[in-house]
């Protein structure tokens, strides 16, 4: 199962797989990982999953889709490599993938 780093505004990190098919969100979710709110339940209707892709990820993410894009307005200090949690999928490529969290979700 691939692994995802999850590293929290402070500092802790959580190392966690994360089955292929579900979000880098359901992986925070299922696993206790505080900061990430995601109010909406991930279906790209808000920004309280917002993370930090590590810069040497993001492009294996894909980038956000434009109704995400719109979404990351609404994010608390959005950054070059922001993205919605419940926007990336898990896959095999994906394994290793890092994460940071914002201090804080709007």
């Amino acid at each position: 199962m691939p692994k995802v780093t999850y590293i929290e505004a402070g500092g802790e990190v959580h190392d966690v797989e994360v089955a292929t098919g579900l979000s880098v969100m359901e992986g925070a979710r299922s696993n206790g990982i505080p900061g990430i709110e995601a109010d909406c339940g991930g279906v790209c209707a808000c920004a309280t999953c917002h993370v930090f892709v590590d810069p040497d990820w993001y492009a294996a993410t894909g980038g956000p889709n434009e109704n995400e894009h719109d979404m990351l307005d609404c994010a608390t200090d959005p950054g070059p490599t922001s993205r919605l949690s419940c926007q990336i999928a898990m896959t095999g490529a994906l394994d290793g993938l890092v994460v940071r969290l914002p201090a804080t979700q709007r």
